[in-house]
């Protein structure tokens, strides 16, 4: 089992930076990939972006990748979404999910933060 908690989520103006953690516990030494995703009020789940065990940094989707930059700490421990130049737009419920060695999709979901832009 692994247990998701996200962190650093607040209220920003249009235009500032934010970084957010995911952080991992119980048996994230088997975690094979952490992904972040968002949820707009009304809107769909959008995927955001994710980083292998395997990789150094993070791959953001290509329309956030200019401003969204992911990385890890202390193996799969801690995943950090760094934000840049945030728009109202970004306004969402931002939450990870981990992804085991031997599993094909995500199943280990966090509960999120959210992280509202204000113009």
């Amino acid at each position: 089992q692994v247990q998701l908690t996200e962190s650093g989520g607040g209220p920003v103006q249009a235009g500032d930076s934010l970084r957010i953690t995911c952080t991992a516990s119980g048996r994230y030494v088997s975690i094979y990939s952490l992904a972040w995703f968002r949820r707009a009020p009304g809107k769909e789940r959008e995927f955001v972006g994710q980083i292998t065990r395997t990789s150094d940094v993070g791959e953001a989707s290509g329309s956030l990748m200019d401003r969204f930059t992911i990385s890890k700490e202390n193996g799969m421990n801690k995943m950090h979404l760094e934000m840049k130049n945030l728009r109202p737009e970004d306004t969402a419920n931002y939450f990870c999910a981990a992804r085991m060695v031997e599993s094909p999709k995500y199943n280990f979901w966090g509960r999120g933060t959210q992280v509202t832009v204000s113009s």
